[in-house]
């Protein structure tokens, strides 16, 4: 059973950790003998811990079960925890190498200084290990590819990496008959920035069939694990991707359990103890009679819980439960909530498309209108126009304009903020546009001092309407410039600048956090693709997510106005904008 596994691994963790720490192996061999006895039982052990009787397992006395208790009721483990703290720095992340153990882990350190999984595969790969006692060729090569294993399993995927293979291989899945349905779970399905696994859960009668299918789907390079009702694959890209297959009668339990957050499902927990209730991703049920009350689908799972279904965007116990039961969920922004783009490039500066393919691209997608914002002559890099070229990219606007209507392309521009806070061009030229966008793009070393005044500056200025990704941060790559982003958006609301969540899948910036926070300061904010292809419009969806997570409604958005209102507010603007 699923449980008894995850309880079985916990304890052999800590056994691990005891031996690297030089524990008594009578210590050690009490952990490992539990986790054997609780990783055979044939009876689930929810149920043994439901009737108070995991003392009755051979091998768990009184402090091991209590250990157990603990994890099962809150999802953690504070004995572990400590114990991580404890071993030789390093050691812990060692042991999670496939193959390597607490004795090798401490022969590495010892010998050779390795206490990081990343020095680790240094000196695999620099032939360091092979010479060491009982370790030679073959076991570094093995040593160096479980690490690159590792490395890529741990590695926080970008949403717009993950969530793509997950769908392709669901989509995949959903065409064999012994499959009754598949969803992506975990923080795929809360539609984080970043993944950390890409799950998959299957309800299905027939596991053996549904696991055999997912083993020998086209997109399968490796299988790195193959169980009754679990499964892990490599896909292309070195993408693991794992699925567990659950019993159709307890699947919205599961989805619900697997879905997450641990806070959230740690809060619901809470929540059934309360009214005498436990759940799992098993079901709900009643404490005392362990009658199941719900577990088909989520939404009769909250339900028995006296809520309504909660969106798996908001599952982050950031207060979705509260709202629940007050019956104060939001109405969140979807993206047929859009009417418009306002972030777009085309080949003018560094876009690879035309005006014409752009502005076509978004009439198909439903658009009202799109802002067409090529880079300020700041930017030499990307091309950016000179005063003469935006006149004459006017001009190709306003003819597109005259053959699309009521489709509408809005002039617009991504200026520049430059190191001092000012602008690429002067207020004259800033006029001419329909709408006016400012961006961080060098000189991301400033202090934070320094970086914060700069783009407040700009904010401040009468005829900016949005400030662009305020953070500048690249997911994997680059890290955000250091800026009090508070005193930003408290500068954006008090000059009625819009600032953007940008839906590109490596910047996401604003993050939902930042995001939400700005709503509770009243900034309007603005979801964009930045797109530099038409291609990029679809992006959209990852920006949404962004905002859904943030808890906007579709009022809280600029571009869900429709064009008439949109347009009625720039001219307010710069109707106020003092003259040159």
């Amino acid at each position: 059973m699923i449980r008894n596994q995850e309880v079985a691994a916990l304890l052999n963790h800590i056994a691990e950790l005891l031996e690297a720490k030089g524990e008594s192996p009578y210590r050690i061999g009490a952990y490992h003998t539990a986790a054997q006895r609780i990783s055979s039982l044939p009876e689930d052990i929810l149920t043994i811990w439901k009737a108070h009787r995991l003392e009755d397992i051979p091998g768990v006395g009184e402090s091991i079960a209590a250990k157990i208790d603990e994890y099962l009721r809150t999802g953690r483990l504070r004995y572990l925890e400590e114990l991580e703290q404890q071993v030789a720095p390093g050691l812990a992340a060692l042991l999670l190498v496939p193959g390597l153990g607490p004795h090798r882990a401490r022969t590495l350190y010892r010998a050779l200084k390795v206490n990081r999984v990343a020095d680790l595969a240094k000196a695999a790969r620099e032939r360091q290990i092979r010479n060491l006692p009982g370790f030679g060729p073959k076991l570094e090569a093995n040593i160096l590819r479980e690490v690159e294993r590792l490395e890529q399993r741990t590695r926080r995927l970008p949403l717009g990496v993950a969530l793509p293979a997950a769908e392709e291989v669901a989509g995949m899945l959903r065409g064999h008959p012994a499959v009754e349905r598949v969803d992506p779970a975990g923080s795929i399905r809360r539609m984080r920035d970043t993944i950390g696994d890409i799950d998959l859960l299957v309800a299905s009668q027939q596991p053996h069939a549904a696991i055999e299918a997912f083993t020998t789907l086209p997109v399968v390079k490796e299988v790195l694990a193959k169980g009754p009702t679990r499964a892990s694959i490599l896909a292309a890209g070195a993408l693991q991707i794992d699925v567990r297959v659950i019993p159709p009668e307890v699947y919205g339990a599961a989805l619900q359990y697997f879905t997450g957050s641990k806070e959230h499902n740690i809060a619901l927990r809470e929540l059934a103890l309360r009214k005498g209730l436990t759940l799992s991703e098993y079901g709900l049920f009643e404490a005392k009679s362990e009658r199941r009350l719900a577990s088909a689908t989520e939404e009769e799972v909250y339900a028995a819980l006296g809520l309504p279904w909660i969106l798996p965007e908001l599952r982050e116990n950031r207060g979705e439960i509260e709202a629940a039961q007050a019956g104060r969920l939001p109405r969140l922004v979807e993206e047929g909530d859009l009417r418009g783009d306002l972030h777009v490039h085309t080949n003018w500066s560094d876009g690879a498309d035309t005006l014409e393919v752009m502005a076509e691209t978004a009439r198909r997608r439903g658009y009202d209108y799109v802002v067409i914002t090529d880079h300020s002559r700041g930017l030499g890099i990307a091309r950016g126009l000179t005063v003469e070229r935006i006149r004459e990219q006017r001009q190709q606007i306003d003819a597109l304009n005259r053959r699309l209507a009521p489709f509408r392309l809005l002039h617009g521009i991504e200026v520049n903020i430059r190191r001092d806070g000012r602008l690429d061009y002067p207020d004259d030229v800033l006029r001419q546009f329909d709408l006016v966008t400012v961006s961080v793009h060098s000189a991301f070393d400033q202090p934070e001092a320094a970086m914060t005044e700069r783009i407040v500056r700009a904010c401040r200025h009468p005829l900016v309407d949005v400030l662009n990704h305020p953070r500048g941060r690249l997911l994997g790559r680059r890290e955000g410039y250091a800026v009090d982003l508070e005193a930003v958006l408290q500068a954006a609301r008090d000059a009625g600048t819009v600032v953007e969540i940008n839906s590109q899948p490596d910047r996401l910036d604003l993050d939902d956090l930042w995001a939400r926070r700005a709503k509770e300061l009243g900034v309007v904010l603005a979801i964009d693709t930045d797109a530099h292809a038409a291609d990029h419009l679809a992006l959209i969806r990852f920006g949404v997510a962004v905002a859904r997570r943030a808890w906007l409604a579709p009022e809280h958005v600029l571009n869900t106005l429709p064009l008439p209102q949109l347009l009625a507010r720039l001219a307010r603007r710069r109707a106020i904008a003092p003259a040159a």
